[in-house]
């Protein structure tokens, strides 16, 4: 599984990588042609490609989405929006096709390529360092094959689904505050990761020396609860996972714990690397269709971290349900969608703010949004009118 590969198969890429599917920006001159420079240039989703380019204003937030005259696979609608000059390119990366594969005779098959292997992550690392890139993304993945819906997630993106009276969440987020314990784990089987600078046990608060010889409350990588211990002078040093929900860092760097890639990043300022404590392993979620009964109005909604950062699962199901049931008659009501959530979440500009409908700040991070039906006579169990 190379980098070329993941481009084209990976639904959602999410992160500091820049490599995509459409055509390369100009950013090198003529007298500079270089392939691995093609390779990995900035580009954005191809079905978005006509409509990026157009000039907008730098600090407008346009929304993308794709053509009306070319829709996607099962009517499925998307968008994007730029974040809020974090940086000067979208770090958000989306691919949408249908996959096909001849099967090999089955004494041909070798046991590693039916295994999800760490050696393709190792695989991902020698390509960047060809083309002398640096830089990781998550990864959210949808694939439908024989009835069944596979969703598999490294990182912080999301996948629901929406139906009329339920919602059905498809992946789980990977952060340092929900991967606590495994992180801590590995500290402890390897303690040399810490290089002396990082203690592996949390703590309700950063300890300070008047704490010394304290009893204070704790949690290792076997507590689901917290304990007492004595502050000895190596908890002053700074924990491994600190900080709480969005604001939680791996080695004080990172807000993510899966993802791929990130192959050279260090913590600021030391020569300490984050990645032997990142796992390139997605959780993988199953679901099988013929116990499912969809109807028309039932959606998968995947959606990189903007949008759930200022959105609940109960918030974007409630716009989803209320926006699809206007919006009976619209052929394209699926994009329409996608676009709407979009703009929900990045919100209205007022001054040098961006705000929700409510007044609170909204997303300032990109924002990228499948909406996807589940109903379909051609392919899917019909359950519904």
């Amino acid at each position: 599984m190379s980098l070329v590969w993941l481009k084209k198969y990976f639904s959602f890429e999410s992160g500091r990588a820049t490599a995509g599917e459409g055509e390369p920006v100009s950013l090198k001159t003529e007298q500079e042609p270089n392939r691995l420079w093609r390779q990995s240039a900035y580009r954005r989703p191809r079905f978005l490609d006509a409509i990026w380019r157009e000039e907008t204003e730098a600090d407008s937030r346009s929304v993308y989405s794709t053509p009306e005259d070319r829709p996607l696979l099962w009517n499925s609608g998307y968008a994007e929006v730029i974040n809020s000059q974090k940086s000067h390119f979208n770090e958000d990366q989306a691919v949408c096709c249908q996959i096909s594969a001849r099967k090999k005779e089955r004494c041909q098959w070798e046991e590693a390529e039916l295994l999800v292997s760490c050696d393709n992550d190792e695989m991902i690392c020698q390509e960047m360092l060809t083309i002398n890139q640096s830089g990781g993304c998550t990864a959210l993945i949808a694939l439908y094959l024989h009835g069944k819906l596979f969703v598999a997630n490294a990182g912080d993106s999301r996948a629901i689904i929406i139906k009329k009276q339920s919602i059905l969440q498809l992946s789980n987020e990977f952060t340092p505050e929900t991967e606590r314990q495994r992180l801590q784990y590995l500290a402890f089987i390897y303690p040399e990761y810490l290089a002396d600078e990082f203690t592996r046990f949390e703590f309700p608060r950063r300890l300070k020396r008047k704490d010394l010889g304290q009893k204070v409350l704790y949690r290792d990588y076997c507590m689901a609860g917290w304990g007492y211990k004595m502050v000895e002078r190596d908890d002053l040093k700074y924990p491994l996972v600190h900080g709480q929900g969005k604001q939680a860092r791996l080695l004080g760097t990172l807000a993510v714990s899966r993802c791929l890639g990130d192959h050279q990043l260090k913590v600021a300022e030391t020569n300490i690397a984050v990645k032997p404590f990142l796992s390139s392993i997605p959780e993988v979620k199953v679901l099988d269709f013929a116990k499912h009964g969809f109807l028309k109005d039932d959606v998968l909604v995947m959606a990189t971290d903007g949008l759930w950062d200022v959105l609940s699962n109960e918030e974007v199901a409630q716009v989803v349900r209320s926006f699809l049931d206007d919006n009976r008659l619209n052929p394209c009501r699926f994009l329409e969608l996608a676009k709407h959530l979009v703009y929900k979440a990045r919100g209205t500009k007022n001054g040098t703010e961006w705000l929700l409908d409510t007044d609170t700040p909204a997303s300032y991070d990109d924002i990228s949004v499948f909406v996807i039906p589940l109903w379909d006579q051609n392919c899917l169990p019909r359950s519904g009118p």
